[in-house]
């Protein structure tokens, strides 16, 4: 078979086909070589086949003639030459052998020695190479030791076409070598000799396709205009081949590439190939593979079977492919005096009949085409010119077929409700993160308008008015910052990051910047100006000014040089270094910050949010207290409220603020109570593990109280360098401060009095409240206020040294 031919005649004989590859059949047992050595004799009657039974190589005699020819042709069907080597010198008998000589050359010699044909190569000689027959036509000799498929070949078939245009060869020149490659016809269908009509690649100017009679034109396609010919196409618009023309500095050729679907019968009998399915082969609807086993590994040559045999009964049909390449002519039959509307009914009168089609040789929708046998070499077309294939089945099987469509309608019902559903739900997630990053912005517009209306004074004004915040240009601070490099980075907080700065006057800052995606930022950096532009104090960390420059919003804080005081109590190696006597200067200093806070400046603050990550170690170890962002001021008399919205960090939270959201100074006390605990002890109050019960750091504090082991509470890694007495007091101080209920817990000027006093009398403690890990997890709606809180625990840490 000759697919998608181009045929010009001039008095019958000029003829030149572009022709189709046989299919590429996988087989278990070759009976036949491809390949042969120097050390044999391809003799006449004997025959090279290629690996996949497309092509064969041997002697034949064309026609009528007697006269014996080298040459290629389809193994599968009848003899239909494609490529002759001796075309212009013929073998006068039978005595004709091809062999490999010395010098790397394929000869054709008679038995008296005389050469008819060579390939002349000039390539150097190679120790062992070999000829072998591909599965596309190519005849090649090469080394042994290279892959059949590298294209790196001592000399090739396709080089030398004669009148066939295979898939992969080319026509036209090689300007680096010169070699130009010509389709020449045969001089008749006996004669193989190369005739006066040939088709070759003119290149003057512009290239073109051109047929020529000697030297009489008789087809051009017209100039390359380096997308199409200026003429018609050279292969018709309905060919499954992809023709490809190259013109570059290397080259000038037209060919044709393939595809695996272009193999003859690629996919078995009762099958279709198709080359946008991953392994181009399924079977026909109705039919399932002979060989699941062979299918599992892609080999499909063994085609498909019925899934249920007809019966010539009621009930059967048909099922439409369309835009494919019909079946082979095997077993086929037209017949041109019926209508196409009658094409079914006639092909079910006969049990035999498998499939029909539309004949199109009449041009007036009369004519069908019958199938009696397998369905073998089917594809889909790459255009819109297929034709369309009625494939006969068995009642059971349209039957199948018909509920698998059903199942598939419902499927598809339930993937668009599906899918929609999701959509919906997307949509509603998108207009809801829509809806939150406008409340964010409009949050960020309220926190600009709140540094517009705590205005800001030059740096270096000497005026002193506490209304106002000394400003600093952007310039300044990017120069400290290094351009906010991350190196210089050293937290990040629910407002945004925080970055370590150097002055030019040598002075460290840290620089808290806000971002614009954070809500939770903007309250907290309202609070802090409020509060620290109006609060001084030597344990209070010190807001030096802010930056309200464009879009940026940054206040700038003194530098602190060791950091949170988390990093000592909790670290293993840090906190060896904490001696006692620091310790009760951190816990002094925090008092005294408290004091302040509750008592001796000109607002009343509760800080809300009291923890070790809070509490920040200048360089001389001096607590400041920091992060002022839950902070709430109280006027007058007034030392508490009520809300609703619990915040702050677990571990830390006094129980009638966890519990009921009443808080007051005294919350802030049961935290320094906390913060007392965990400072002599160097664990966390949240997390604490003890094997002999399931007590908090607090329940364990007043356990030993109880036992009279208070002692034991002290961190093992201050050994016993400390004072007894102050080590006990400030335990005793810490279990006051921690008692259940708030009324009973000492006032801040209290705590410092006791502290300091070694002769005043301390009351007995009385029982702390959540001194077990589970009492504020008893309530449900506890711990989602607690969780709620938690999150501004991110926002505590990020001021420390480096």
């Amino acid at each position: 078979m000759r697919v998608g031919k181009w045929e010009l005649s001039m008095n019958g004989i000029c003829r030149l086909i572009f022709g189709s590859t046989l299919i590429f059949v996988y087989v278990n047992i070759l009976n036949a070589a491809d390949t042969l050595t120097p050390t044999q004799s391809l003799i006449d009657g004997k025959t090279l086949i290629s690996s996949g039974q497309v092509f064969e190589l041997g002697f034949f005699s064309p026609g009528n003639s007697e006269s014996r020819y080298l040459g290629i042709w389809y193994k599968n069907i009848p003899l239909t030459v494609v490529w002759v080597a001796n075309r212009n010198r013929p073998l006068a008998d039978k005595s004709g052998a091809l062999n490999i000589t010395n010098d790397n050359n394929l000869v054709l010699v008679n038995r008296n020695g005389s050469i008819f044909w060579s390939t002349n190569s000039t390539i150097g000689a190679s120790p062992s190479s070999i000829a072998q027959i591909l599965n596309s036509g190519n005849l090649i000799l090469r080394d042994a030791n290279s892959k059949n498929d590298s294209g790196n070949y001592l000399w090739q078939s396709f080089d030398h076409p004669a009148d066939t245009l295979l898939p992969g060869m080319k026509i036209g020149w090689e300007l680096k070598t010169g070699m130009n490659r010509i389709l020449t016809s045969w001089t008749s269908s006996d004669d193989p000799s190369t005739s006066n009509c040939s088709c070759s690649i003119d290149r003057k100017v512009l290239p073109q396709i051109v047929i020529r009679m000697g030297a009489t034109e008789l087809f051009r396609t017209g100039e390359w205009y380096g997308d199409r010919f200026s003429g018609r196409h050279v292969v018709a618009s309905d060919s499954v081949f992809n023709a490809v023309f190259v013109y570059n500095f290397e080259e000038v050729y037209f060919t044709i590439e393939e595809d695996q679907c272009d193999t003859y019968n690629f996919c078995g009998a009762n099958a279709i190939c198709d080359i946008n399915l991953e392994h181009n082969c399924k079977c026909l609807s109705g039919f399932e593979p002979n060989s699941s086993k062979d299918w599992a590994v892609f080999n499909t040559a063994g085609g498909c079977v019925r899934i249920s045999p007809l019966d010539c009964g009621k009930g059967e049909g048909f099922i439409r492919y369309s835009g494919v390449k019909l079946p082979d002519v095997v077993d086929l039959k037209e017949n041109i005096s019926i209508g196409y509307k009658d094409c079914e009914a006639f092909c079910l009168k006969n049990c035999s009949c498998l499939a029909y089609a539309h004949s199109n040789s009449s041009g007036n929708e009369q004519g069908c085409l019958f199938w009696y046998g397998d369905l073998v070499d089917i594809r889909y077309v790459l255009s819109d010119y297929g034709q369309d294939l009625y494939v006969r089945l068995s009642a059971s099987a349209l039957k199948s077929m018909s509920d698998s469509r059903r199942r598939r309608r419902q499927l598809a019902l339930i993937i668009i409700l599906s899918v929609s559903s999701v959509l919906l739900l997307m949509g509603l997630i998108t207009l809801y993160v829509v809806q939150k990053k406008r409340k964010r912005k409009k949050m960020y517009t309220t926190g600009n308008q709140l540094f517009k209306n705590q205005r800001c004074r030059n740096a270096d004004s000497d005026e002193e008015d506490d209304g106002e915040l000394p400003a600093f240009d952007l310039a300044t601070i990017a120069a400290a910052t290094t351009d906010f490099s991350f190196g210089n980075k050293i937290g990040e907080g629910g407002f945004g990051p925080v970055y370590k700065g150097i002055l030019s006057t040598g002075q460290e800052i840290a620089v808290k910047r806000l971002s614009q995606t954070s809500g939770q930022g903007i309250n907290e950096l309202k609070n802090e100006i409020i509060l620290m532009s109006k609060l001084q104090h030597r344990n209070l960390v010190r807001l030096l000014g802010c930056c309200t420059e464009g879009e940026e919003r940054m206040l700038i804080y003194e530098y602190m040089a060791n950091g949170s005081l988390d990093t000592y109590i909790f670290g293993k190696e840090r906190r060896k270094h904490l001696l006692w006597n620091a310790r009760f200067e951190i816990i002094s200093g925090i008092a005294r910050g408290l004091l302040y806070l509750h008592r001796d400046s000109r607002l009343r603050i509760i800080h809300r949010d009291l923890k070790a990550s809070n509490i920040l170690l200048d360089g001389e170890m001096e607590p400041k207290i920091s992060d002022f962002g839950l902070a709430r001021i109280f006027g007058g008399d007034k030392a508490g409220t009520k809300t609703r919205k619990v915040m702050g960090t677990y571990g830390y939270l006094s129980p009638e603020y966890a519990v009921d959201g009443h808080f007051s100074i005294k919350s802030d006390v049961f935290s320094f109570g906390v913060l007392v605990l965990e400072i002599i002890n160097g664990a966390r109050n949240r997390g604490f593990y003890h094997r002999g019960h399931g007590f908090n750091l607090l329940g364990h504090a007043w356990n030993l109280w109880n036992e009279g082991k208070t002692l034991e509470l002290v961190d093992a890694s201050m050994g016993d360098q400390f004072s007894r007495a102050q080590v006990l007091r400030c335990i005793h101080v810490g279990l006051l401060c921690v008692q259940q209920r708030p009324e009973v817990r000492p006032e801040m000027p209290m705590v410092l009095m006791m502290l300091n006093s070694e002769n005043a009398v301390l009351p007995e403690p009385k029982q702390p409240g959540f001194y077990t890990e589970r009492n504020l997890n008893e309530t449900d709606h506890n711990s989602q206020w607690i969780k709620s809180g938690t999150s501004n625990e991110l926002s505590v840490t990020i001021i420390e040294g480096r």
